[in-house]
């Protein structure tokens, strides 16, 4: 392992402060010396959000709301502390892609701020599944143990795509940022994967394999599409494996 490669524990502040809305003390410059260095820990910041969240829905129940608007608290909450990061990478995800013939203009409209028909689409269809399949989860007793999880693994999937994809273009979060090595892109998966496991036992191993899935598909639509990855790629692997983990979640506790 290369010395830059070793895991500060300020990387968790970096991260969650570059992946979050939320308050937290960010030494800009350890955050900027470090860049992708800090990825590893993506899923640590994937479990702040989410026990904010989970605490939220917790609070709703106690309350004696239904799971159903309890599930919706924790989106509001994800989508709040998150600054819609995840859910516009999403959105300019899918009018980039399929707005495009080619590659020039897919990215010329992921990076145009306004919304077209396809990104509206995805995120109604998005939040719809996770809200649904969150109320299953929640309905089954395991509010912290699923938020958590998928929270946590959704995040590190972003990983692997940063890590083994080029840039699509020369500038941009993403790009800015810079790419993880193999070696980070390893720890950070190894922290998620093991929270996984650490919650659901052996079916934390079928939500790694979904997870994994999902990182696949959206990295092959996104190499076949513009040849890389950008950051709206990365936050619409997170949202789609998301919405993944979240309905095998709902079909497991069926």
């Amino acid at each position: 392992m290369e010395q830059d490669d070793i895991p500060q524990i300020r990387d968790v502040a970096s991260a969650t402060g570059l992946l979050s809305r939320l308050p937290v003390p960010v030494n800009e410059s350890h955050a900027t010396a470090r860049g992708a260095r800090a990825a590893w820990a993506y899923p640590i910041a994937g479990f702040v959000v989410a026990l904010i969240a989970a605490c939220i829905a917790q609070m709703a129940l106690w309350f004696g709301l239904s799971s159903i608007l309890a599930a919706g608290l924790a989106l509001v909450t994800l989508v709040i502390s998150t600054g819609a990061l995840h859910e516009d990478g999403l959105a300019d995800t899918a009018d980039g892609l399929w707005g495009g013939w080619t590659k020039e203009r897919r990215l010329e409209i992921m990076k145009d701020s306004h919304i077209g028909a396809y990104g509206v689409i995805a995120l109604v269809i998005g939040l719809g599944l996770r809200w649904q399949a969150l109320a299953l989860v929640i309905d089954a007793g395991a509010l912290w143990s699923g938020l958590i999880a998928v929270a946590m693994l959704s995040r590190t999937m972003m990983l692997p795509v940063m890590a083994r994809l080029t840039h699509a273009r020369d500038a941009g979060l993403s790009h800015s940022v810079g790419r993880p090595s193999l070696t980070t892109s390893r720890i950070g998966e190894a922290v998620g994967m093991f929270a996984a496991l650490l919650l659901w036992q052996f079916s934390g191993l079928w939500l790694i394999g979904v997870a994994i899935a999902s990182a696949l598909v959206c990295a092959g639509i996104a190499k076949s599409k513009i040849g890389g990855q950008t950051g709206d790629i990365l936050g619409a692997t997170q949202q789609v494996t998301e919405i993944a983990l979240l309905l095998t979640l709902a079909a497991m506790l069926a």
